[in-house]
């Protein structure tokens, strides 16, 4: 006749403080914290034009004014949902809102029934965070193939936004609208026009701002997860070992006698 032994698994609350237990339990599942929180903080922006659409105008407002704080929320430079057009020019809002160049006034218009309503932050934060969120997961995936990309690859994965965002900086310095990043002449001169004028002028989906606003938003996510997540996962592994080291004796010790000589055979 042959005995079975049935061990239990480890209890957690064994030998373990409060805050070490959720430690614990972060620490094994720290790609699923990581995915529902940023899932959240990235599509958040996205439930603004929803509750527009369906009438919860009081929700919707709260998104854009807590967005604020985090995006200067241009409508020149953002998504539109629910409308006929994904972007839309600087005359074309100022003839649907108002005819100014004001940052601090244009960055108030969320749009309306005919235009569609304004996603509560910037194109180049939706790129940036939605990349994020994406590579995360994937280099979850692959992360057992891939090395760590190196302190010099993540300058050469921020570098474009960089310069990106400072020219942009520059330009409307001399007004929104008015900027050398407006007109993209020197661009112009440097390809000899070989694009639709529609390419080098203004912000609106298709224009060269708008894409490298697009891409670089992807290089920036793509070198922060490359870079950092490694790092991330040898902190999250470390905690877990350290914990488990200390359950580990706990929960041999409450085990019987008959228990733990079946556990080390």
């Amino acid at each position: 006749m042959t005995s079975t032994t049935t061990i239990v698994k480890p209890n957690i609350r064994l030998n373990l403080t409060r805050p070490e237990r959720i430690i614990y339990v972060l620490s094994r599942r720290w790609i699923i914290v990581f995915a529902i929180i940023l899932g959240l903080y990235a599509g958040l922006p996205f439930l603004a034009p929803v509750f527009m659409k369906v009438g919860w105008d009081t929700v919707a407002r709260f998104i854009y004014i807590m967005y604020s704080f985090l995006c200067h929320q241009l409508p020149q430079r953002s998504y539109f949902l629910f409308g006929p057009k994904l972007t839309y020019s600087m005359p074309v809002i100022q003839s649907s809102w108002k005819n100014t160049l004001d940052p601090i006034v244009l960055r108030q218009f969320i749009g309306n029934s005919g235009m569609g309503w304004k996603v509560a932050w910037s194109d180049r934060m939706v790129s940036m965070f939605i990349s994020i969120w994406l590579f995360g997961l994937l280099w979850w995936l692959l992360h057992r193939w891939l090395k760590p990309l190196p302190w010099w690859g993540l300058v050469l994965f921020l570098l474009p936004m960089a310069v990106d965002g400072t020219s942009h900086l520059i330009s409307d310095l001399a007004g929104i609208g008015q900027g050398f990043r407006d007109t993209n002449i020197w661009l112009a001169a440097l390809t000899h026009n070989a694009f639709p004028a529609s390419f080098y002028a203004g912000d609106a989906w298709g224009s060269f701002n708008s894409l490298m606003r697009l891409l670089t938003g992807i290089l920036f996510g793509l070198g922060i997860v490359w870079f950092g997540f490694p790092y991330l996962n040898e902190a999250f592994s470390g905690w877990k070992e350290t914990l488990e080291a200390k359950i580990n004796p706990a929960w041999q010790t409450s085990l019987h006698p008959s228990d733990r000589e079946n556990l080390h055979r």
